[in-house]
């Protein structure tokens, strides 16, 4: 897919109720101050420290779109405990055109939509596991089944927000995934991914945005502190632990 996809860019279409906590996030403080996130490359991610707003700015994204909070296709209806927050009835979605398909998912809530799932299976009617590889994904490993999602049910000119994927990939399926989100985007499919893997971010292309206490910044791959310090760990893995340790050392030492 060439030029911008589904998602075109992202801003509040009115203003955060002034006692959420949201306003206490600094990622978010160019949206608050009527800024756009512009989304101009079929594959965006979305990466920074934990806890600085990438996930809850996924979801909210994920919500205005119309997605179940905790994942899934639009169609997707459970929920297992209210604990998204209010962003995104706040952001609005500026789009191109709509997708034809599109899913939600995310890590934390995997294990909920993949029981969903085998719910809806149960009812009558043609089987709903057949357009995820015809295996449940409980009878799979938390790998191989997020890897049959994406290769089964996912298809061209979707609309995809993957949140933490890599969290149930080992290195070399996180390589398979970016062949499955290479294929993927030449189908005309668009994806938003919130990541801390150096592995995904690779990318060719792809659009990066570093969210921080700075706020959201564009940023380049071998910019990110991601690719920096795992390149000096794998380059020198003894020097990194010997300082690593040499602190825990000194700490202990100083302990009365």
């Amino acid at each position: 897919m060439s030029g911008p996809g589904f998602i075109r860019e992202i801003f509040l279409g009115r203003p955060l109720p002034e006692d959420s906590w949201l306003n206490r996030l600094p990622a978010l403080a160019q949206l608050r101050a009527g800024e756009r996130l512009v989304f101009d490359s079929p594959v965006t991610f979305l990466v920074g420290e934990n806890g600085a707003g990438k996930s809850t700015l996924l979801e909210g994204i994920a919500v205005a779109c119309g997605f179940n909070p905790e994942g899934g296709t639009r169609n997707f209806s459970f929920s297992t405990r209210d604990t998204h927050s209010a962003l995104g009835e706040y952001l609005t979605v500026s789009r191109s055109v709509y997708p034809r398909d599109g899913f939600f998912l995310r890590a934390e809530s995997f294990y909920n939509a993949a029981s969903y799932i085998d719910r809806l299976d149960e009812e009558p009617g043609p089987s709903l596991l057949d357009s995820y590889g015809g295996v449940s994904l409980h009878a799979q490993s938390h790998g191989e089944s997020f890897l049959a999602l994406v290769q089964n049910r996912f298809g061209g000119e979707g609309l995809y927000l993957l949140d933490e994927p890599e969290a149930a990939l080992s290195p070399a399926r996180q390589l398979t995934l970016l062949g499955q989100m290479r294929l993927l985007a030449g189908e005309g499919s668009q994806l938003v991914v919130a990541t801390h893997s150096p592995i995904l971010m690779a990318y060719p292309g792809a659009a990066i945005y570093l969210l921080s206490e700075k706020g959201i910044e564009r940023t380049e791959y071998r910019h990110t502190e991601h690719y920096l310090l795992t390149r000096r760990f794998l380059n020198d893995p003894e020097r990194m632990l010997g300082m690593l340790f040499a602190d825990g050392d000194a700490d202990q030492r100083e302990e009365p």
